[in-house]
């Protein structure tokens, strides 16, 4: 049995245990939080929660570690830390700073002799593969990535800090006539705004000026200025009722050419329909802490990105099963 334990018990937290109990050959041993302990409440019978900082105690008992933090307030520096001594996987998700937080993560998990994973869960994750997949085989092209409808956690956050804002939700939301013309060949030149829209669903306070909500809303600078946005004023009830779900999803189209005078145009598509963002990237994080915890087995450390691993290492099967079976 791989032994796991879950650093932070949020939504992607919570998701981690229930993807722990699908996989016969994982145990969830602890679970690691910031908060009281007493305060979490473990789906898992059992299982111990341990108020982070004093997790190296229980180095001997751990075979992986999954990171369920925030990217931008908690991955970068807590899986350089854990690195250190554990195995670890995490979703960091902030596309630009991957580089930087490689390097960090690498010297942490060299220097402790282990192996970590960094940012796989569908983008960058499964999606980042399927980009570089399409490139190497259709050189003559270009890839395209289109994400929702979906729930954008970071960017409803982004509403919610706004002054009168109770709570909101924000959607991504693919232009369809962009997502044809790519899947027709044509490798259009698309801008941001021609990509992807934004609709946010706002309960604002009684005393707000809805106006200036939105003014604020629609200028906001890297969220959603660059975007065609609509806002929806709706009631607290309506919120619950229509909008706690966290469903995701989209495309990576990549088209090419190919033949003679490359006449013949070749496309490649994968998407993912997601009823739940967070449980779909605990089942992906599950399956590269197995890998995790297979490659240190072997004597690799340090950090490897989703570019690293070969499918195999994701499956509970055996090679010959694998070979036999999917092959």
């Amino acid at each position: 049995m791989i032994r796991v334990g879950i650093v932070g018990y949020g939504n992607l937290g919570r998701s981690m245990e229930h993807a722990i109990a699908q996989n016969d050959d994982m145990e969830l041993r602890y679970i690691f939080t910031r908060r009281e302990p007493l305060s979490i409440k473990p789906i898992t019978a059992d299982v111990p929660v341990i108020a982070t900082g004093t997790e190296f105690k229980y180095c001997d008992e751990i075979d992986v570690m999954v990171m369920c933090g925030g990217s931008a307030n908690d991955l970068h520096t807590q899986t350089p830390q854990f690195a250190r001594n554990f195995n670890v996987v995490d979703s960091y998700d902030i596309h630009a700073k991957i580089p930087e937080h490689y390097k960090k993560v690498n010297d942490a998990a060299k220097a402790g002799g282990k192996t970590a994973v960094i940012s796989v869960g569908w983008d960058p994750g499964l999606f980042s593969l399927n980009r570089l997949i399409s490139k190497a085989i259709l050189p003559h092209g270009k890839s395209y990535t289109f994400w929702g409808r979906g729930v954008s956690q970071g960017h409803s956050a982004a509403v919610r800090s706004i002054d009168g804002v109770l709570d909101a939700r924000q959607y991504t939301v693919p232009i369809l006539n962009a997502i044809e013309s790519v899947r027709s060949g044509n490798n259009p030149e698309l801008s941001t705004r021609q990509k992807h829209k934004r609709e946010c669903f706002v309960v604002a306070k009684n005393d707000a000026d809805l106006m200036k909500v939105e003014q604020e809303i629609v200028a906001m600078p890297d969220y959603f200025a660059d975007y065609d946005t609509s806002v929806y004023f709706i009631s607290k009830e309506e919120l619950e009722n229509k909008h706690l779900t966290l469903p995701h999803g989209g495309f990576v189209i990549h088209s090419g050419k190919t033949g003679d005078n490359n006449e013949s145009n070749q496309v490649i598509e994968f998407s993912l329909k997601l009823d739940s963002n967070p449980e779909f990237t605990a089942n992906v994080l599950a399956a590269y802490a197995r890998a995790a915890y297979r490659l240190n087995s072997e004597g690799t450390v340090g950090c490897k990105t989703i570019y690293d691993i070969a499918p195999s290492y994701l499956c509970a099967e055996s090679n010959d099963v694998i070979i036999r079976m999917y092959l």
